[in-house]
């Protein structure tokens, strides 16, 4: 170990598994459309993690491991030579004490989750980086390969799109 590591490999391999493993499952189960199928992505990704110098990496950690987990997807999807929508179908739980707020709140998440699973798939994937993985319009920029204006351009028309039918419906 190194001054400039001030934790052990492991333990700092622990801190990132802690820290990111809850997000990139989530992301993993979106691009697979199944969570066992995202699971081993993810549990590949970590194994990957492993196997790299972590003097290399560390410094951008999350978003290496962004990268690794969507190419390793798409690998398996080309493998299985079927694309999936990015669709969302699990919505999240209100903990309000207002069972009529809480089914609002679960009727408009599934109807974004649906609008979002129709705009085109570019436009669901910087959405979903963005507001579920909670990545800048760089680091969303460099694991897309897209330029960071082209992310910015991607998710203002999608989430455009999104809020108009949304109020159309409400």
């Amino acid at each position: 170990m190194n001054d400039s590591n001030p934790i052990s490999d492991e333990a700092w391999l622990s801190l990132v598994f802690r820290e990111h493993q809850r997000a990139l499952m989530g992301y993993a189960t979106h691009l697979m459309g199944d969570a066992d199928r995202a699971g081993d992505i993810v549990q590949d990704t970590f194994v990957r993690l492993c196997n790299q110098p972590r003097e290399q990496i560390q410094d951008r950690v999350r978003q290496w491991l962004y990268a690794v987990c969507r190419n390793r997807a798409l690998d398996v999807l080309k493998k299985e030579n079927r694309m999936r929508s990015l669709d969302d179908n699990d919505s999240q739980t209100s903990r309000d004490g207002d069972p009529q707020m809480t089914a609002q709140k679960r009727d408009s998440a599934k109807q974004a989750g649906t609008l979002i699973g129709a705009l085109p798939v570019r436009q669901q994937e910087v959405i979903r980086l963005k507001v579920e993985s909670g990545l800048s319009y760089r680091e969303i920029s460099e694991l897309t390969g897209l330029s960071v204006s082209n992310v910015g351009y991607l998710l203002h028309t999608g989430l455009k799109s999104v809020r108009s039918h949304l109020a159309t419906i409400e």
